[in-house]
């Protein structure tokens, strides 16, 4: 059953209207504006196997991935359409954010009405352009929300129009979230949960369990037709490893302990400038658990902010945009807060009705304030350098321009570590299929097997460049790091190769010394070196 939607004075609603415009505008602006910034490690890896995908090649065939392969498919749409470059990328994520941002509000105005959607929807487009959830960057979590969101409208839809056909596309939606990330498995448990629970109460069990089948039978069929063109590709076998053995082994690496730790330690800095709205989602679960004022809709609200939660929690890792995942239910969760305080006020003149959507627009407006420096006001090297620091990705494009001049377009490299920006910005192909050297260094059983792998693929191979990476951000090797690779890499480079780059990574900047190096320059402590083979 719908919620009978507020009965709002039409200045309401126009300031309601005017408060969307002057988001969307805002959000768009900043976007545009940062739209140049370089891929950082994730997109450097999607916008690589995005490229693979266009040149034909089967995802786990050249580029290894514990992720499933939906997003590397939504960066080679990007590609296909708007161009091979950082800013393509970033055009992209603008129009799957206003896609999103546009059914939180048919979400919102299906549970609240027409103002409070208004609000969910502006809550949306603030909170995934912060720089605290790593908002400007085209992470698989953005996409993962468009198909939740919209799986959840259409699954409103189906119980209201009682559309068993609904049901199963509503499945099928929810089923693509977790083909572009697996902690969309989370929402497809809250399709069926919540399906089930409105069903039962309504229906007899046996049509319930009939309807939830005809909905996780929709939720399989993406998986299932992405697994069978794998078979026939030849590389179900490395995604299986990848995806569900290896995927498997990192996530239960952090304890329950630890898990705790983490979280207290980041969510404070998730929160950053948005706590208003943070804070309005608060009010707004606390009137859903313990009012009667969106009674109607509350289990949806309650069951989604649950699974929402639990789509962060997976590894415990509780990394930044992990918790973009969580947004769609912070924004809805705004606009109850907004439904509740109509109704407490609905009595009175419009004008004091406005206070609460007044109120509203400050919490939307002060993020967007504080963080204008960085949103608008900052040159991209700047604006970089504060959401990235040093890690080496206005580096990469430059690496990657001086190996693409000295080369043919039949030549391969290799990364030793896990700047996979670099491949894709130089337009070759990679050597080996590890395009990450972090899960070498990890503590888990096939971390010496990975390691003899790619060292056997990259002497088969023998790549016309090998760029080793002297930072510790792009190999995070521990105390109990098995190191055959890294003495490996000194042997190998020294014996096969010469050194013809040397990238000193400074605070200030970046020192470049392509071909030769000047005889008193050393390297720094975080350096990037550019091998070519001998003849």
């Amino acid at each position: 059953m719908k919620s009978e939607p507020a009965r709002y004075d039409t200045s309401i609603r126009v300031v309601a209207w005017t408060l969307l415009a002057a988001t969307l505008v805002a959000i768009v602006w900043a976007r545009i504006h940062l739209a140049g910034l370089p891929l950082e490690r994730d997109e450097g890896e999607y916008a690589y196997t995005g490229r693979l995908l266009l040149l034909g090649h089967a995802p786990y065939e050249l580029a290894y991935s514990m992720k499933f392969p939906g997003t590397a498919g939504v960066y080679a749409v990007f590609l296909a359409v708007f161009g091979k470059s950082p800013t393509a990328v970033h055009l992209g994520l603008i129009c799957v954010n206003l896609v999103t941002v546009g059914v939180t509000f048919l979400l919102g105005e299906r549970l609240f009405g027409n103002v409070a959607g208004i609000v969910s929807a502006s809550a949306y487009a603030v909170l995934s352009l912060m720089p605290y959830v790593l908002g400007q960057a085209a992470h698989a979590t953005h996409f993962v929300v468009l198909p939740t969101v919209l799986g959840a409208l259409v699954l409103l839809r189906a119980l209201d129009r009682q559309s068993t056909n609904l049901i199963f596309v509503s499945g099928c939606l929810f089923g693509l979230s977790l083909l572009l990330k697996q902690p969309g498995l989370l929402f497809v448990i809250f399709g069926s949960v919540y399906l089930f629970g409105v069903d039962r109460r309504k229906l007899n069990l046996r049509l319930a369990i009939r309807r939830n089948v005809i909905f996780l039978t929709g939720a399989i069929i993406p998986f299932a037709i992405t697994c069978l063109a794998l078979w026939t590709s030849g590389v179900f076998g490395k995604f299986w490893f990848w995806t569900i053995k290896y995927a498997g082994v990192y996530a239960s690496r952090v304890s329950i302990a630890e898990a705790v730790q983490i979280l207290a330690g980041e969510f404070p800095f998730i929160l950053g400038a948005a706590w208003p709205i943070w804070l309005l989602a608060a009010i707004g679960l606390i009137v859903c658990v313990f009012t009667k004022t969106v009674r109607v809709d509350n289990g949806f609200l309650i069951t989604f902010a649950i699974c929402s939660l639990l789509a962060v929690c997976p590894g415990f890792y509780f990394r930044p945009h992990y918790f973009i995942l969580l947004l769609p239910a912070v924004s809805l969760l705004a606009g109850a807060a907004l439904m509740a305080a109509d109704k407490l006020l609905q009595p009175k003149p419009a004008t004091i009705q406005c206070l609460p959507l007044l109120g509203c627009a400050m919490a939307l407006a002060w993020p967007i304030w504080r963080e204008a420096d960085f949103l608008f006001e900052r040159t991209i090297p700047e604006a970089n350098r504060m959401v990235n620091g040093t890690n080496p990705f206005p580096e990469s494009i430059k690496i990657a321009e001086y190996i693409r001049s000295q080369s043919n377009p039949s030549d391969t490299i290799a990364v030793l570590g896990s700047e996979p920006e670099i491949y894709f910005y130089s337009e070759l192909l990679s050597a080996t299929g590890y395009i990450y050297t972090y899960p070498l260094m990890e503590p888990q059983p096939y971390a010496h097997q990975m390691q003899l792998e790619m060292i056997r693929e990259i002497e088969t191979a023998e790549p016309r460049f090998l760029v080793l990476v002297v930072m510790n951000r792009s190999w995070l090797a521990g105390p109990d790091s098995d190191q055959t690779i890294l003495k490996w890499a000194d042997r190998y480079c020294g014996a096969n190769y010469e050194e013809v780059g040397l990238i000193n990574i400074l605070d200030r900047g970046a020192d470049y010394y392509f071909s030769t190096r000047p005889a008193d320059v050393k390297a720094a402590e975080d350096h990037i070196l550019i091998y070519r083979r001998k003849k």
